[in-house]
This record gives structure tokens, sequence and C-alpha cells, in this order.
């Protein structure tokens, strides 16, 4: 089952009290990938420990996102928004169809150039230093990606090649992660063979391999049952815990962001309407739940996600194509 984030946020709270342990280090799994584990003697269990972070540094910015636009001839995508996200974090971008979610990432992500503002991952500049920000994420698309002819393991292993890991780490990753999202009996199967399930825990698997300290997801759970969805956010939920990876997702599931988020921005006509937790949200519109804050902040009208032009402009195509036929 998803569980609350309560106490998760507790013991990334804990972090800043480093007086709290050994002189020059840090309990926190949380922040700048998986580190060697080492035994503290204020703790009962073998714990993550990093060396000793100022305060005013800690919480620096993983995701950095300054006035950015993304303008399609006179259609205004995404407007002057502002946001960061610190390294550790699960951070859920909502939004209605057609609000610039979209286009937010694929901004981040270097697949559009901003028309105005500045994007940073991890202090690289998205547009100027592309090489740099593409080594810092992984990726799981919202339309698949995979090679359908290609076995389990080929997709990875063409990953492996196009980010230039050696043989050794490919092989030892590839296993990892296969094993992780529990298809490693399958790795010399043909991915068409695979259910829609499947085939999300194997981009996430492909997205994971190069050991990014970003993972972008938009809309992953999409069109998989409760169940599917319910064993992906586990699997994603670990990686946050064990590696300190930064999650960035989207979702039309808002029970999932409310379970799984640290904190939340909500985008509606291409502005940043809203930022906080969940529990902020609710106080900021009085309202009972997540999704009763979500529908006060950008209404209940049905919208045409042809305003997300980019995402708008492919669907018009798809729906032209089949009027033909």
């Amino acid at each position: 089952m998803l569980y609350s984030r309560s106490k998760v946020r507790e013991r990334k709270a804990n972090c800043l009290e480093t007086s709290h342990y050994p002189a020059g280090y840090c309990h926190s799994p949380f922040i700048f990938g998986l580190l060697p584990k080492q035994a503290c003697h204020f703790h009962p269990e073998p714990v993550l420990l990093l060396p000793a972070i100022h305060k005013r540094n800690y919480m620096q910015p993983i995701i950095s996102v300054k006035s950015a636009s993304r303008k399609f001839k006179d259609v205004v995508a995404v407007n002057d928004i502002s946001f960061d996200v610190s390294a550790g974090e699960i951070f859920a971008f909502l939004g209605p169809n057609g609000a610039g979610k979209s286009t937010t990432i694929k901004m981040l992500t270097t697949l559009l150039r901003p028309s105005e503002g500045s994007l940073f991952l991890a202090g690289h500049d998205v547009v100027k230093e592309q090489d740099a920000a593409r080594k810092i994420f992984g990726i799981v698309f919202q339309d698949p990606s995979l090679d359908d002819e290609l076995t389990a393991y080929e997709n990875l292993e063409l990953h492996a090649v196009l980010y230039g890991l050696d043989k050794k780490t490919m092989r030892e990753r590839t296993e990892e992660l296969m094993k992780l999202v529990e298809l490693w009996d399958r790795k010399d199967s043909r991915v068409k063979t695979f259910s829609g399930g499947m085939k999300r825990r194997l981009e996430i698997a492909r997205g994971l391999l190069h050991h990014p300290r970003i993972l972008f997801l938009d809309e992953p759970t999409l069109g998989l049952d409760a169940q599917t969805r319910n064993l992906l956010w586990n699997y994603i939920e670990k990686l946050n815990e064990k590696e300190g990876m930064t999650i960035f997702f989207t979702t039309h599931y808002l029970g999932e962001a409310e379970a799984i988020a640290d904190r939340i921005a909500i985008i509606d006509h291409g502005k940043i309407v809203a930022t906080g937790t969940t529990e902020e949200l609710k106080k900021l519109t009085n309202t009972a739940n997540l999704e009763q804050a979500y529908l006060e902040l950008t209404g209940k009208n049905v919208r045409d996600e042809t305003l997300d032009s980019a995402d708008g402009k492919k669907e018009m195509i798809r729906r032209v194509i089949a009027n033909r036929r």
C-alpha cells in the first residue's frame, strides 16, 4: 500500500540537526546519491552518513526554474514560471490537460528550448550545458519509448551504449535494476510480449541505468490498473529512500500525489497557481483533501488539451489521420 511520508519528512528534517550525530556527519540517505553504509552508535541500525553540510546549503535546489516561458507562435504554453526542487524531494507537478506540464518537462530535459528564462539541473544550465544536464537525469516519457522487437535486456544494453557505460558496469547495473523491478526472469523476452505494467517497469529501470540524480516521470501510471500503479510507486519510493534520488512527476491520479509527494506545484493556463505540501494547499483553499484543493485552484471546467501546443499539435494530427481512415 502507498503509505504516508510523514516519517520520511521527519527524517529529512532531522538531517539539519547535525549535532545529534558524530562530528562531521549528517544522517541522510536523501541527498546526492547512495553512499557507503556505516554504523552509527546513535542509531540502532546501519545508516547512510554524509559529510556535514552547512544548513544554508543543505536545501540548495537540484532543480531550479527561473522566469521560464515557452511560446508556440501566438500560444503561450508556459508563462513566466519559477520554482525550485530540493535534492531528494519527491515533487509532484500537477495541472489540467494543456496546462503546460509536459512542455515544462521537455524544457527541463533539453527537448525544448525556453523562449525566455532559465532552467538549471544541479547548477547546469539546460540550454548552455546540455550534455552535463543530460547525465544528471533519467526520464520515463508519457508515451511508450521501448523497442518492442528487442528483448528487455537488449533495450537496457542499447541505453547503456548511448550513455557510454563500460561493459562491466552495464552488466552489473542491468541485473541489479531488472531484479529491482522484478523482470530479471524475463530479460530474454521480447518487449512486445510484455504487458503495459511490465513495459513501464522496464522503462523505469532503463531510466536509472546511468545512476541519475533526478528521475522525471511524465504520467508514469497512465492506463495502468490499481495493483500495477501501487507496485510502481513502491519501486519509486525505494529508489528515493535508498539512493537519495530526486523524483519529479506528473499525474492525473491526485491520490498518488497526496500519498507520495513531499511538495506539490499546480500549474494552470501555463502559470504556477500554488506550491506547497498537501496540508499547505488544503489550508490555502480551506478544503478537506488534495482533490478539492486542486479543483478550487484550477476550476471544474473540462480543458482542451490542445492548449499545450506541443502535445496538442500531435493530437490534432492523430485525429486528422484517424478521420481519413
